[in-house]
């Protein structure tokens, strides 16, 4: 196996140059790199040779572009602005705002900020740590979402904030949650109010909220292919294994230039978006589809899958969950389907697989067991689910999938409403729920309960927390014991994911 390492470029917002994409392609290309990718968050990945790494670092220096090699200590702001003009309308968010705002960011975040058009769901919003939501009814103020780091609490503002003191407001919370690590930092029991006190509001333009953000329903559009809008066309190319040729990228970039487009846009889908082609161009973007063999018409099933970055195995169970859902003729309009291989990732998803190991033997796991979670009311933006089922074999996991996309499909036709009770199995169906009691990781909100066990660690049906052995870990995150807290299962509600 050849030693590797994977690096990693921003750019602001999903917003990248063909001119500067096209020298970092080159310079990877002394490397013998063929391929590259785009992450979650909208940025570059680049996988090269370890003992190319020098030769490949060195050009990105004389290029003066930042990077990170196998780390991810600077995420990337994301933002809708690859929507814009595409899948979104009647908006006062511009391009110019995105960039005043993107351009206002004279610091290197190490929280996740989000910056969302209120009139979209192609990306997401709630993702982050410090997420602004545009008005949709107050021009260039933003409500503000907090989801304090590593944890699962989210707070939203009841001020809103004018465009222009984003940038700055952004710096502010950043260093006061560094600062405060305590207080703000992997606490469950994080305050919004108590950080919002710290805040001198008065150095901001700010107007009180008369009611909390109302975040739009979830609904992916088709993101792929040559599309007319207006008076212009735009591309959206995706690709099933999620690598895309240098050489095409390179090329590309050359008839981004040739045709004076300034810029594209990578998108939490993956994929790469090219706006504002002139349709005497037209031909001239058709034939480098052509010329690179680009295949552009993919199944929705296919399309509305979210897997983690760089995960081999993550794409193998896609494949075979959209070869599942495509023998049933499955509809999955409307819907986002997640994977989940490792334990500290996250990928946005109303339906969400997660994959765990039924053995570990010195750090390498074999066999594998499935769970189904499901986002309040199937929504992606929502930070919780619920259990669909749990400890599926693989042959069994793309019935359940299938069986979920159904309840999606009932909820959302108002056939019924999203609730523990018609989720869960019949056999796994509380009684008694308000004195039943179960113990919660405080780090990932996963729970251990006593009446199941966990059968795929070896821990039988009906063990007591207290008899679990003093090296007992969360499974998800590896959490030691005692960073369970014991809850009632009433006053959960809801398992995070």
């Amino acid at each position: 196996m050849r030693d590797t390492i994977t690096i990693k470029i921003n750019f602001r917002g999903g917003i990248i140059s063909p001119g500067d994409l096209y020298n970092i392609l080159v310079a990877a290309t002394k490397t013998g790199t063929r391929n590259v990718s785009f992450g979650l968050r909208q940025q570059l990945l680049i996988t090269v040779d370890k003992e190319m790494e020098q030769v490949f670092l060195s050009a990105l220096d004389l290029l003066d572009i930042e990077y990170e090699t196998n780390s991810d200590e600077y995420p990337n702001i994301i933002s809708s602005y690859p929507a814009e003009e595409v899948f979104i309308s009647k908006t006062w968010l511009s391009e110019g705002v995105y960039k005043d705002i993107l351009d206002g960011m004279d610091h290197k975040p190490r929280l996740k900020i989000n910056i969302s058009d209120s009139n979209q769901s192609f990306t997401p919003m709630l993702t982050g740590n410090i997420n602004w939501v545009a008005s949709s009814s107050a021009q260039h103020f933003w409500h503000l979402f907090i989801r304090f780091p590593k944890t699962n609490t989210v707070y939203e503002w009841t001020e809103m904030l004018y465009t222009n003191d984003v940038a700055a407001l952004s710096h502010e919370l950043e260093t006061m949650i560094f600062q405060q690590k305590e207080l703000f930092y992997d606490n469950a029991n994080a305050k919004g109010e108590q950080l919002f006190s710290l805040i001198d509001k008065t150095k901001y333009n700010t107007r009180t909220s008369e009611k909390p953000a109302a975040l739009p329903f979830f609904n992916l559009p088709y993101y792929e292919g040559l599309n007319r809008i207006n008076n212009k066309y735009w591309l959206g190319v995706y690709r099933r294994d999620e690598l895309f040729s240098i050489d095409f990228l390179k090329a590309l970039c050359m008839l981004c230039l040739d045709t004076k487009i300034g810029q594209l846009c990578s998108t939490p889908w993956k994929t790469i978006i090219v706006k504002g082609i002139e349709e005497k161009d037209k031909d001239k973007w058709s034939r480098l589809l052509e010329k690179y063999n680009i295949n552009m018409r993919h199944a929705a099933n296919e399309l509305n899958f979210q897997v983690e970055d760089n995960s081999n195995d993550a794409l193998l169970l896609k494949q075979y969950l959209v070869k599942q859902l495509n023998n049933e003729d499955t509809r999955t309009f409307g819907i986002c389907i997640g994977i989940k291989t490792r334990k500290k990732s996250e990928v946005f998803s109303s339906i969400l697989i997660r994959r765990k190991p039924l053995i570990r033997i010195l750090g390498i796991e074999l066999f594998f067991l499935y769970d189904i979670l499901c986002a309040k009311d199937f929504n992606p933006n929502e930070r919780t689910g619920f259990v669909f089922s749990k400890n599926n074999l693989k042959f069994v996991l793309g019935e359940q999938l299938r069986c979920s996309v159904l309840a999606f499909i009932k909820q959302r036709t108002g056939q019924h409403q999203i609730t523990e009770s018609n989720l869960l199995p019949q056999k796994e169906k509380p009684k008694k729920l308000m004195d039943e009691q179960v113990y919660q990781c405080r780090h990932c909100l996963s729970v251990y309960d006593e009446k199941l066990g966990e059968p795929e660690t070896g821990i039988a049906a009906n063990t007591s927390f207290e008899l679990l052995a003093d090296d007992f870990s969360c499974y998800l995150c590896d959490s030691p014991k005692k960073d369970f807290v014991k809850k009632s299962k009433a006053s959960l509600g809801l398992q995070a994911i």
